[in-house]
């Protein structure tokens, strides 16, 4: 006897899941791609109820919830987790896993291992990886060799800043530039069906993108990219500080968490909580019986 699988629905029987031929479609068109990151099921809930179209399960997690101060302490473990919260949180975005520093950069095989991980155990639809380097390239080719679509990475790659020279704008020479252009388009031949520009000038990336045949979601990168991406907490202002200049900010929940848990603690200190209105009741003749129980 066999049992059919439970089926998510969209809320909106209008809209249907983000596929992999849908969005070279809206590529094809011009219709801008939308992309947020999400780390657990209420990240994700809001993104379903926004509907964008492809959610990432950054290792930019690391900085945002974990409370690290660079992405490389995020371990895959960590990311299995965040990525099998977001996935019950999502129905109609793609689902993408960010593949962590140090769980693809050994061999093509480690690679492998690592994104059929995300795939099998957290229920992402498509992997992450950065650089466009050599040994990236290899990862990125192997990974889709095995049959699992995987999104490019290139322009400011947080993974590896130091060597970079810190968390700033790549691409602002023209030998760099250049050097973003062979990555990207070295991506694309391995079978990407997707890039991340982050933190280049807008400038380069309107040179870039008549080189690039896949959709090219910008960070940072200008308006010419096919679609846009923010981390979570940089657009609701759940952290400290502004952030990059790329960022606008579309509300300021920080603030607003720190308000609600101050009130609350406010109320705590002088008994104003709990009022009448947050207690249960009980009859007063089974309290009369509960009272001559106890004396």
């Amino acid at each position: 006897m066999s049992s059919r699988p439970t089926v998510q629905t969209p809320s909106d029987p209008g809209r249907l899941p983000m596929t992999l031929p849908l969005l070279m479609e809206k590529k094809r068109l011009g219709d801008p791609i939308v992309m947020v990151t999400a780390y657990d099921y209420p990240s994700a809930r809001a993104a379903e109820a926004a509907g964008v179209d492809l959610v990432l399960v950054g290792d930019s997690a690391a900085t945002t919830v974990l409370g690290y101060s660079a992405t490389t302490p995020v371990d895959l473990e960590d990311m299995l987790v965040l990525a099998r919260a977001v996935r019950r949180g999502l129905t109609t975005p793609l689902l993408i896993g960010d593949l962590p520093f140090g769980s693809y950069e050994v061999s093509d095989e480690q690679a492998i291992t690592t994104a059929v991980r995300m795939v099998k155990e957290a229920g992402c639809e498509a992997v992450k990886l950065e650089g466009g380097g050599e040994a990236s390239v290899s990862r990125a080719r192997a990974i889709v060799g095995a049959g699992i679509p995987v999104m490019g990475h290139v322009g400011l790659t947080p993974q590896t800043s130091t060597a970079l020279g810190g968390w700033k704008a790549q691409g602002r020479t023209a030998t760099a530039a250049a050097r973003i252009a062979a990555e990207a388009q070295a991506l694309q031949e391995a079978g990407c069906f997707a890039l991340v520009f982050e933190a280049i000038p807008s400038a380069v990336s309107d040179e870039l993108m008549p080189l690039v045949e896949i959709p090219v979601i910008g960070i940072g990168a200008g308006p010419a990219t096919d679609g846009q991406v923010l981390v979570f907490h940089d657009l609701l202002g759940i952290r400290d500080g502004l952030g990059p200049r790329f960022v606008k900010r579309y509300a300021n929940l920080q603030q607003e968490m720190n308000d609600g848990i101050t009130a609350f603690a406010e109320d705590v200190r002088t008994r104003r909580y709990p009022a009448p209105e947050h207690t249960y009741s009980i009859d007063p003749g089974e309290l009369a019986d509960l009272h001559e129980r106890l004396v």
